[in-house]
């Protein structure tokens, strides 16, 4: 199975490639790095850079799978710092209207999808090969960082075990392109009131790496 992982920072394909310098340059100023199980790339903040990335490594190869991964907030109780989130679900969570009557999302518009689901039988494989959480993943363009808006985003979205930037993007550019997408993340931080002392960056990168060291057999099967 030829994978793409998508992550938004040069930290966090560093460990997922975990120090392989194979590099192969792509237009728009990406670079690939190469490994035997995945196409890294570091892709940029947020779900439209993450989406222009992915969209042309995705026109420049095929793949089977695309993953976006990286670290993340998590929501309490269900994903600890520290602790490792798989989605069964890749939702858009502010993508959408405030009315008087509360938001409403981008779909009940009528205005698209706020919601991609991964293939099940394979996300709940890796979740189990990495004792991780098996929930949905919150893409949002503002990180939380109020104890209100974690409430807010819990009240609409009960089951949720972490939230980042990017994942959003990436599947859409992974549907456009008919390719299966799962996001992966590393919990660094609770998500909640913004307090940079308690985020832990270097263990979240570091289970990170091991996550992808744990999932090199998984993502080497056929597809």
């Amino acid at each position: 199975m030829r994978v793409l992982v998508v992550t938004a920072v040069a930290a966090e394909a560093d460990s997922v490639a975990a120090g392989v310098t194979d590099r192969v340059a792509l237009a728009g100023g990406y670079t690939l790095m190469r490994t035997p199980a995945a196409d890294v790339l570091a892709g940029g903040v947020g779900p439209a850079a993450a989406a222009a990335a992915a969209a042309t490594a995705l026109t420049t190869h095929p793949y089977d799978l695309v993953v976006c991964a990286g670290i993340g907030g998590g929501f309490a109780p269900h994903a600890p710092i520290g602790s490792l989130v798989v989605s069964d679900a890749i939702v858009a969570a502010d993508l959408g209207a405030e009315t008087p009557a509360g938001y409403l999302p981008v779909d009940e518009l009528g205005f698209g999808r706020t919601v991609h689901r991964p293939p099940a039988e394979l996300a709940a494989r890796m979740a189990e090969a990495l004792d991780a959480a098996y929930a949905p993943v919150l893409t949002v363009s503002t990180v939380t960082g109020t104890a209100a808006r974690a409430a807010e985003l819990t009240a609409r979205h009960p089951r949720a075990a972490a939230e980042a930037m990017e994942g959003f993007g990436v599947a859409e550019a992974a549907a456009a392109h008919g390719v299966p997408v799962v996001e992966i993340r590393a919990v660094s931080n609770a998500v909640g009131p913004r307090d940079r002392a308690a985020w832990r960056i270097g263990e979240a990168l570091d289970a990170l790496r091991h996550a992808f060291q744990q999932l090199a057999p998984v993502l080497q099967e056929s597809p």
